[in-house]
């Protein structure tokens, strides 16, 4: 494996960083669960190489049913607290460092059954624009919309979300 082709031509370098403190406030809160997303990198912000975000879980039961994307990647990352993890295979009560990798095709999902708060970062790779996709489900859950199966696949195609 080698380095991929450089990106940046210059030769001495730049001020490009963008610092994001941890006091900021989240980006989206997610429905009855109170999940709050921070977007710490997007696609956007990242030039699409990749999105990550900060998924700070309520006590109440979260989380998105088994399914696979065919064009980005997925890891979790876990701070604090359990969160269930499955790799499409098997489910584990993953804890305060422990590390999942879903490449593309990989079936997984993630929850937090604990009844106890849980935090963890969630990166995807090439950097799609996830934070659209989470966005929409905040707005169904908030306001007490129910989809029909069509409106759900749509919508799942619309995010590269197949579930299983």
């Amino acid at each position: 494996m080698s380095y991929p082709e450089a990106r940046y031509a210059g030769e001495a370098g730049e001020s490009s960083g963008v610092f994001r403190p941890a006091s900021a406030e989240p980006d989206l809160t997610m429905g009855a669960s109170g999940t709050r997303v921070h977007y710490l990198g997007t696609g956007a912000s990242t030039d699409g190489q990749f999105g990550l975000y900060r998924w700070d879980m309520g006590g109440k039961p979260t989380g998105p049913a088994p399914h696979f994307h065919r064009t980005i990647s997925e890891s979790f990352f876990v701070l604090s607290g359990t969160v269930r993890l499955f790799d499409g295979e098997r489910t584990v009560d993953a804890t305060t460092g422990d590390f999942l990798h879903v490449p593309q095709g990989g079936i997984h999902s993630f929850s937090n059954t604990s009844g106890e708060p849980a935090s963890m970062l969630i990166l995807f790779t090439p950097g799609a624009p996830r934070e659209a996709y989470f966005e929409e489900l905040a707005e169904i859950s908030a306001g007490g919309r129910t989809l029909s199966d069509a409106e759900w696949t749509e919508l799942y195609l619309r995010h590269d979300q197949y579930m299983v």
